[in-house]
C-alpha cells in the first residue's frame, strides 16, 4: 500500500487542496488530493527541478 504524505504548504482545512508525495519502488509519486487517481511518477532529479522552478516563480 502506498503511503501518501501531504505537503505542509497545502491549504484548506478539509484536506481537498493538497499536494501529496509518496515513494514507490523506483520513483516518487505526486498527486493532488482533489484528483487522487491522477498520479505523476517523477525521479528525484525531476522533483528537485520542479521545486527549484516553483521557488523561483
Amino acid at each position: 500500500m502506498i503511503q501518501w504524505q501531504k505537503s505542509t504548504y497545502s491549504g484548506g482545512a478539509d484536506g481537498n487542496e493538497c499536494v501529496e508525495l509518496a515513494h514507490a519502488e523506483d520513483a516518487l509519486l505526486l498527486r493532488e488530493s482533489d484528483a487522487p487517481d491522477r498520479i505523476l511518477p517523477v525521479t528525484r532529479e525531476g522533483l528537485s527541478a520542479l521545486l527549484r522552478a516553483v521557488r523561483e516563480a
